[in-house]
C-alpha cells in the first residue's frame, strides 16, 4: 500500500508546470546522501483515489501537474493513481520521481507526462548538474520520451 507523509507545490521539479510534489514513503533505494531519510520508513496516511481527490479539491485551480515523489515500493500502485488522474482529471499532468534505474516493465510509461529515474549519487550531483546520472524525460506527441533534463542545467 502507497502512503504519503506530506505534500508541497512546486515550481522547479517539473519543467513549465505548477506541481502538487506527493512525497510517498517506504522507499526502498536508500540512496546515500538522501536528503529525504525520513521516506525510507513504512509511515504516513494512505495514498488512494480519496486521497488525490482531496488534493484535486485543495489545490485544483492551483496546479497543473501532480507528482509522485517516489513510490518505488509499489511501482503498480503508483501507475493505477496516474491512471487514475488521467481517466478523473485530463487537465493535469503526472509526473512520477523514481529511484531505479528504470520503470518496471509491469509498468504502462504512458500513463505518465514526466518521469525521472536514476538514484542519487552524491558524486555525480541531482538533476541541476549536468554530471547526474539522474534522467528526466517528458512524453511527446507520439508517446515517445524524450530526455529533457539539460533543462534543469543553468545555461
Amino acid at each position: 500500500m502507497l502512503k504519503y507523509v506530506n505534500t508541497d507545490v512546486v515550481f522547479q521539479e517539473i519543467p513549465d508546470e505548477v506541481t502538487l510534489a506527493i512525497n510517498i514513503s517506504n522507499c526502498p533505494c536508500h540512496c546515500p546522501g538522501c536528503h529525504s531519510h525520513y521516506l525510507w520508513d513504512d509511515i504516513g496516511v494512505s495514498l488512494d483515489t480519496d486521497a488525490i481527490d482531496a488534493f484535486v479539491s485543495k489545490y485544483g485551480k492551483n496546479i497543473t501537474c501532480l507528482a509522485f515523489m517516489g513510490g518505488d515500493c509499489d511501482p503498480k500502485g503508483v501507475n493505477q493513481l496516474a491512471q487514475y488522474i488521467h481517466e478523473e482529471y485530463p487537465q493535469y499532468k503526472v509526473g512520477w520521481y523514481s529511484g531505479r534505474l528504470r520503470i518496471p516493465s509491469s509498468v504502462t510509461k504512458t500513463d505518465f507526462d514526466y518521469i525521472k529515474v536514476g538514484p542519487y549519487i552524491r558524486h555525480l550531483g541531482p538533476l541541476g548538474k549536468p554530471t547526474t546520472n539522474q534522467r528526466m524525460y517528458r512524453q511527446n506527441d507520439e508517446g515517445k520520451f524524450d530526455d529533457i533534463t539539460d533543462r534543469f542545467w543553468k545555461k
